[in-house]
């Protein structure tokens, strides 16, 4: 268990625990004795979106969600766009979280979603100010209006009265608290009527998974779409890289090590083909490689030696350093080994990046590059932009990474047989498609992403329990990127073109 954890809390962002707004205070343990009102500041703007103006209001603030017998269990915070004069009824609303889990939605709000964004130089160190924004001519508020959600423990949302983080900090807890706040959201907004869909980034796919399912069952609301970007949906297959015994993970990780040492430029004999490469590799991974991992001691020693070589070879690495591994290299271990003779490691949330090492005897990767190379931009921009364009005046750090996964509950109801198994919430995304045949599905992965590798997400998409004529209603998008792809330039301009497209073929 204790590795499963170690892998858990390396999914996403906790490179960001030593930066202000990272920690956990007393109110997210327990809440307040005292009522507390929900807060709004409402505020106006504008934006050019694709060469069209819009026009909208924001709504910065929280809700106060409530227990069975009222009780106030939970402020939950938001941000919310909505486009001036246009009619609810008919108008899209998109609900989008990050993920974690303990991930506040900062990321994609100030990433690709919003009106605003932070301006970034991809494959550069962004460490010193001055930090900049700008309008977002990507954003897809012209498209829908949107509701940036901090799901409680992170940003300003944290529990009140008798009601502890543990109530709030586990698969099902959370799927119940997000599906309980956007039911709140859609009756206090006027948007029962409204065409919905659910957008989850990282830890955020686990939640969207689950949050379609519950939506469905408990409050009979239909999505029309569902959005996962570099999703985490189990732990056997985009999860297993590190958690002993769950071998597919690692023939799922070994095409993105292979697409890493390609960008790096450390493969003995480079390939012209990129795409070719990684179809040759992923052949592999599901035959030899996969078979030496399952035969375990029943391999031979000519075997396991052809099988170290070939992996070594698409890697860029050694056979020796395979074999010492027992055939189970971590992202960790291999962004520490890929550049090790050029006293630098790669990036785990985007390969691309790379960095000096603090260590270079270390086996596991001391830090992710990429994200002091993005995070102090982002943290700066949206507390600047919350606090002084959309007028926040909230006392509290805004709790940019919670911690979360030190206390998650791991564990989720098995929409199939009811018992507690460990999470899977394509199954449950899968039973959502399946007692509504309209919702769509889109998945944004990227190709150098460690956190939640593409073939983890094909993965999924490929074991979800769907009859053949559901199939075609999932969709992937493939970016030259990472986890975050939106901060290569190229990969914003089509995952905005991606997402446009999906609103408007589901409506």
């Amino acid at each position: 268990m204790k590795t499963l954890q170690t892998f858990l809390c390396l999914i996403l962002l906790l490179p960001l625990a030593a930066w202000a707004g990272d920690h956990e205070s007393d109110d997210a343990e327990q809440g307040p004795e005292v009522e507390v009102e929900p807060q709004r500041f409402v505020s106006q703007g504008e934006i050019r979106v694709q060469g069209q103006r819009v026009r909208y209001r924001a709504t910065a603030g929280t809700l106060i969600m409530r227990g069975e017998e009222g009780e106030p269990i939970a402020e939950f915070g938001y941000t919310a766009y909505e486009k001036e004069g246009a009619n609810k009824a008919t108008r899209p609303v998109m609900f989008a979280w990050n993920g974690g889990p303990g991930s506040a939605s900062m990321w994609l709000h100030m990433g690709v979603l919003g009106p605003q964004i932070t301006v970034v130089e991809d494959l550069e160190v962004n460490g010193k100010g001055p930090f900049k924004r700008q309008d977002n001519e990507y954003s897809i508020i012209d498209k829908v209006d949107l509701v940036m959600m901090d799901p409680v423990g992170t940003g300003f949302s944290r529990p009140l009265g008798e009601a502890e983080g543990k109530d709030f900090w586990g698969v099902d807890n959370d799927i119940k608290s997000v599906s309980d706040f956007i039911a709140q959201y859609i009756s206090e907004n006027g948007r029962w009527a409204s065409p919905k869909y659910i957008l989850g980034e990282s830890y955020g796919g686990m939640r969207a998974g689950g949050v379609s399912y519950d939506l469905l069952t408990r409050y009979s609301v239909g999505l029309n779409g569902v959005v996962l970007v570099s999703p985490y949906m189990d732990s056997a297959g985009g999860g297993g890289v590190g958690v002993a015994n769950l071998i597919t993970g690692y023939p799922m990780a070994l095409s993105t090590y292979a697409a890493t040492a390609w960008f790096h430029n450390a493969l003995a004999d480079k390939p012209a083909d990129f795409q070719a490469f990684l179809a040759e590799v992923d052949e592999f991974a599901i035959s030899d490689y996969l078979t030496v991992l399952v035969k375990g001691a029943r391999a031979s020693a000519a075997e396991r030696q052809r099988v170290a070589e070939q992996l070594a070879a698409y890697t860029g690495t050694t056979p020796i350093f395979w074999q010492r591994a027992d055939f189970r290299v971590t992202e960790g271990q291999f962004v520490q080994e890929l550049l090790r003779d050029r006293d630098q490691l790669a990036g785990r949330i985007d390969s691309r990046f790379f960095g000096y090492t603090t260590n270079a005897l270390a086996e596991d990767m001391p830090f992710d590059p990429y994200m002091s190379s993005v995070g102090p931009g982002f943290v700066a921009t949206f507390n600047d932009y919350y606090r002084e364009v959309l007028g926040v005046d909230i006392e509290r750090p805004y709790v940019v990474s919670g911690g979360l996964w030190r206390h998650w509950d791991r564990m989720h109801k098995d929409p199939r047989h009811g018992y507690k198994t460990p999470a899977d919430t394509g199954i449950d995304l899968a039973f959502a498609m399946i007692r509504n045949p309209d919702m769509k599905v889109l998945v944004q992965q990227g190709y150098f992403d460690l956190a939640t590798p593409y073939r983890a997400s094909e993965y999924f998409i490929d074991q979800m329990p769907l009859p053949d004529s559901l199939r075609d209603n999932v969709a992937i998008e493939y970016y030259e990127a990472g986890h975050m792809m939106y901060v290569h330039p190229p990969s914003l301009v089509k995952f905005r073109e991606d997402l446009a497209d999906f609103i408007d073929a589901s409506l």
